[in-house]
């Protein structure tokens, strides 16, 4: 069974910090060229430059995932240096607490175009790229709160389960054409990470503590997770290992969505 990435090129978004940089480091550990792309360029080049002082092949490309031409320079980029495009991982995001009350269409609108159209434009930019280096992996960071929800989670919810959805119809799409690409959903549950850490401080403590009481409080495993616990699943997605699998949606959440 081969988890190897060598000789193949990976792309992925929001990878400055939180979960992205740890998902560059696992498939460059494992032998990718990976591209690291975020908005957060001081911190995504600081990022590649520590990646690369251990020996790994990174590179890094600025991207805002909800802008076209952004994800077409990046494409273009990426075709120009390696000429072959393997492992497209949709990571960036964006998080905030809100209810379907309390959400200002601002707000609703910045989550839908981060969140899903920015995966929405990713595959559609990078799945022909994909079919013409002989197929690959995309890998569609969703939620748990795109499987379940919570009435804090309003828009962040929507997305993600827009997201889930949209990983099928790009699965069927590309089993339709024969494009040997395959397209999966991973469903992460609560995470230490920057993302997580700034909604949870940015969240009135009457609300906050129920809350967290509420849902971190009743994960199986006993603890909220590390971005390393993921990596494992984003890998084996990438590789070879994973050939029989698209369409589908890969749960690590320490058990919370068993209840």
């Amino acid at each position: 069974m081969d988890f190897s990435l060598n000789g193949k090129v990976a792309l992925v978004t929001g990878g400055a910090r939180g979960l992205g940089l740890a998902f560059c480091t696992a498939l460059a550990e494992a032998g990718a060229q990976v591209v690291m792309a975020d908005v957060l360029e001081a911190e995504g080049r600081a990022a590649t430059d520590a990646l690369t002082a251990q020996g790994h092949a990174v590179t890094f490309q600025g991207l805002d995932v909800s802008s076209e031409s952004d994800w077409a320079d990046a494409v273009d980029a990426i075709k120009a240096r390696y000429g072959q495009l393997d492992v497209l991982l949709n990571n960036a995001g964006v998080g905030g607490a809100g209810t379907f009350l309390s959400t200002t269409l601002e707000d609703w609108n910045r989550t839908i175009a981060i969140n899903l159209t920015g995966v929405f434009l990713g595959c559609r930019t990078c799945v022909p790229l994909m079919a013409e280096s002989g197929g690959g992996s995309v890998i569609n960071i969703s939620s748990i709160f795109g499987q379940v929800s919570d009435w804090l989670v309003c828009a962040y919810s929507a997305s993600k389960g827009g997201v889930r959805s949209l990983t099928k119809s790009v699965a069927l799409m590309c089993g339709e054409m024969q494009n040997n690409v395959r397209v999966n959903s991973v469903h992460p549950g609560f995470v230490h990470t920057p993302m997580v850490e700034q909604g949870v401080a940015e969240t009135p403590k009457e609300i906050g503590d129920p809350y967290m009481a509420r849902t971190v409080g009743q994960v199986p495993l006993g603890r909220i997770g590390n971005p390393d616990d993921l990596a494992g699943a984003i890998v084996f997605l990438a590789s070879d290992a994973s050939r029989y699998m698209t369409g589908s949606e890969v749960t690590v959440d320490g058990g919370f969505t068993a209840r």
